[in-house]
Order: C-alpha cells, then sequence, then structure tokens
C-alpha cells in the first residue's frame, strides 16, 4: 500500500545518514545509537551487513526488515526513526529542516502536500514540529487527545 511505501522510504533516508542510497555499517551504528543502543560491536554490525546478498539499498532494506518488524509496534518504530533527527531528544524538529528532508530526498514531498503536512500538525511559534504527533497520526489515525 502507498503509505506503507512512504513510511518505508521515510524510514530507509532516515538511516541512510550519508544519503549515499546504501545502508552502510557506519549508517547502521548511528541509527542504533539514537535508539540507545551505544555500544554494538563491529562484528555486529557486519553481521546485520551480511545477511543481505548485496549492499542494502531500499529494495534490500524492505525485504531484510520487513520481517523483523513485523509484530513490532509501528509507533515506537516510527518514533525511533525520527529520534535520529532529534540527537537533544526534544521531542521536536525544526519546521525547515523537517521540510527539506521531506522536499529533497526519496520519495519528495510535493508543495501540496507540505501545505497539508503543516495544516495538519503546524509548528509552534518557535517553528518546532511535535513528531511524536505526527507518529501517533500516522499508526492511530487521529489526533491525541490532550
Amino acid at each position: 500500500n502507498d503509505e506503507a511505501q512512504r513510511q518505508a522510504n521515510t524510514a530507509f533516508t532516515i538511516i541512510d545518514q550519508n544519503r549515499d542510497g546504501i545502508i552502510s555499517k557506519d549508517d547502521l551504528r548511528d541509527v542504533l545509537a539514537s535508539m540507545g543502543q551505544l555500544n554494538v560491536k563491529n562484528e555486529e554490525l557486519e553481521a546485520m551487513v551480511k545477511e543481505a546478498s548485496g549492499p542494502i539499498n531500499f529494495t534490500v532494506f524492505l525485504t531484510m526488515f520487513g520481517e523483523k518488524l513485523k509484530g513490532a509496534d509501528p509507533e515506537d518504530v516510527i518514533v525511533s526513526a525520527f529520534k535520529v533527527l532529534d540527537p537533544e531528544g526534544t521531542g521536536f524538529i525544526k519546521k525547515d529542516f523537517l521540510q527539506e528532508l521531506l522536499t529533497t530526498q526519496c520519495d519528495r514531498f510535493t508543495a501540496e502536500e507540505m501545505k497539508n503536512l503543516w495544516a495538519a500538525f503546524p509548528p509552534d511559534v518557535a517553528g518546532n514540529v511535535d513528531y511524536k504527533n505526527i507518529c501517533y497520526v500516522i499508526t492511530h489515525g487521529e489526533e491525541k487527545e490532550e
């Protein structure tokens, strides 16, 4: 389905830290560190990369991680992906940064899609976007009651 494809594209883009279209050992290390796994051994990273039959491009990523994510809470998975973009752990991402990512990487957002995103999730006066709210809506389909 299109929404799952878009979510996978976003996750791949976030994990592919150097934006070269391939998920490397260093990309994996950065993502795992952002999820709190700070002391992952080099051998463990090499084992993950070797699970693939070749370089981990987007298609290989979908195949490898689709099985691993079954049974995982999709909200936690998506929040973890966003946390890569929030190294200080504030719970927010700058609107301008998020807009640049979404309009220049992978499955690029159109101006109309960006307008709809900001209408649904308006940034605060400082230009911060609450990504946990976005993740909740992606996985639950409606805004959280405050």
